[in-house]
């Protein structure tokens, strides 16, 4: 999804985009007649999935008027939600539902079921539910089944207003907040063939079921039915909002045909330039992104941190483990100084964390950088790809954790990170100088501190660490001279004596 659609849904969003709720599902228009409830359980959504992958796959149809179809931005934003309608709004539960207006780039409607009592029932779509501001006009004419997409608000910041706490909107995209967050990265449901020659397989949930909470609860649980050429799927979250937001993802995937790369618990987001790739851009802000690295940990203790990069062609990395311990795209500068960006306050984006529930086996956690000239563009993606192959009639099934928030990862477990990569012509013709900056570390200690730097080709000069006067931290230089045209792999940690102080830093150096 192209992050100006984003945008707009956000925009629509943060101006109170239209939702429905059950309260006006229970009054449908007249000569109309309510949907009948039926038995409703956790099993419910796996065999609907099951069903549906013993079938070919079919295109849904689109849903909306002609009219709606053409919906530009600008219009879209003018359909506008009656606050009055949200669900569970009247019962004053914890939590409130909001669905969004079909057209504009969703015209394929979902549905969307609400369950209490162990019984489910369909919300129909009404358009007393919204209302049309001027640049729209009339409401649609004629059936639509379902809606866009939906919200759930809770009191996230403050006790006593419903701040917006995630969307499901487009594809099988989603998204979350932490306390004092704005909406930056998404996640998605799945990721087929991502980077791949013959194009990438987007799945779609077609269907969710909101589960109605307890009053007093402090999680709410959500459903969704999820539909591709390649798959289909039943997923579950229960989500949990505070200063970071938690959702516990089981997932059960039916594979109909082969796939030649499935990525897991997928990150989306968007780097357009940082401190350690300025790509020419000519800027007042000193960078642009939603996140600006991917760290990933094994179950062996390591830990890597690799800045991202916008490229200039796409570039894919791999970081192979037997013992996948998470993984996440972060936004470790929370500083309003290394943005300066008064609009998109870009310090205040979450970063995201996976964490498996399980053992996943042997795979990947690969990092894909698209190359774009435009801050509306998602051009990162990150997802874990198993190395069993992914065959025809297969039942795959996940479980993860997946939090956001400023600091999503928790409490790091002892050791200093990367907090800073700044590149630099080096003292030589031909030569790159690479200034790393670490924050404290966890354990006090004395004597020298050392930099152990590699590189996978070329000649490594001058490395060196000292401990940072001003931050308390560390600071590590050296520099790069490279040997031929070619990519060259670099990692760099401290140590001081043999204790190891930091995580690993991992940058791929291309000419």
């Amino acid at each position: 999804m192209k992050r100006w659609q984003r945008q707009t849904v956000g925009m629509a969003w943060g101006m109170g985009l239209c939702a429905a709720s059950l309260a006006c599902a229970q009054q449908p228009k007249a000569g109309t007649a309510a949907k009948a409830s039926s038995g409703f359980s956790a099993a419910t959504v796996e065999e609907k999935a099951r069903a549906l992958a013993a079938k070919p796959y079919q295109e849904p149809p689109v849903g909306v008027p002609p009219s709606f179809e053409k919906l530009t931005y600008d219009q879209y934003r003018d359909i506008r939600f009656r606050d009055a309608a949200s669900l569970w709004r009247a019962e004053g539960l914890p939590f409130r539902a909001q669905f969004f207006h079909p057209g504009f780039f969703y015209t394929r409607p979902v549905g969307v079921n609400v369950v209490e009592g162990g019984k489910a029932r369909p919300v129909p779509f009404s358009t007393d539910q919204f209302t049309y501001g001027p640049l729209v006009g009339n409401p649609p004419k004629g059936k639509v089944n379902g809606f866009a997409g939906f919200r759930l608000n809770a009191p996230l910041n403050t006790k006593d207003y419903y701040d917006e706490l995630v969307v499901f909107l487009g594809a099988s995209y989603f998204r979350a907040l932490g306390k004092g967050n704005l909406y930056g990265l998404s996640a998605r449901g799945l990721a087929i063939d991502t980077a791949q020659p013959g194009g990438e397989e987007f799945p779609t949930f077609r269907e969710f079921w909101l589960e109605t909470p307890a009053k007093g609860s402090d999680s709410v649980v959500v459903h969704a039915l999820m539909d591709s050429p390649s798959v289909t799927g039943a997923y579950r979250f229960a989500i949990r909002p505070g200063e970071r937001t938690v959702m516990d993802v089981e997932s059960t995937v039916f594979v109909r045909k082969p796939v030649r790369q499935l990525g897991v618990a997928p990150l989306t987001s968007m780097f357009l330039f940082g401190e350690n790739d300025r790509g020419g851009f000519d800027d007042f802000r000193p960078e642009v992104h939603d996140s600006d690295g991917i760290s990933v940990w094994m179950k062996n203790g390591e830990k890597l941190w690799r800045p991202l990069k916008n490229p200039k062609q796409i570039q894919t990395s791999s970081f192979h483990t037997d013992g996948l311990a998470g993984f996440g795209l972060l936004q470790r500068d929370q500083a309003f100084s290394s943005y300066e960006d008064l609009e998109a306050r870009s310090e205040r984006r979450p970063g995201a964390w996976v964490e498996p529930v399980g053992d996943w086996g042997a795979g990947s956690v690969r990092l894909v950088e698209l190359p774009t000239r435009e801050e509306i563009h998602d051009n990162i993606v990150a997802f874990w790809v198993p190395d069993a192959p992914v065959q025809a009639g297969a039942q795959l099934h996940f479980a993860y954790r997946l939090s956001w928030g400023f600091n999503p990862e928790g409490v790091k477990a002892g050791g200093s990170t990367v907090a800073a990569t700044r590149v630099a012509a080096g003292s030589k013709p031909g030569a790159r100088r690479f200034v790393l900056d670490f924050t404290k570390a966890s354990t006090e200690g004395t004597g020298p501190v050392e930099a152990v730097v590699t590189a996978s080709r070329g000649q490594v000069l001058h490395p060196r660490a000292e401990v940072h006067a001003v931050t308390g931290g560390f600071r590590a230089a050296f520099e790069l001279m490279p040997d031929g045209e070619g990519p060259v792999e670099l990692r760099c940690f401290l140590k001081r004596g043999s204790e190891t102080l930091t995580e690993t830093w991992s940058y791929l150096w291309i000419p």
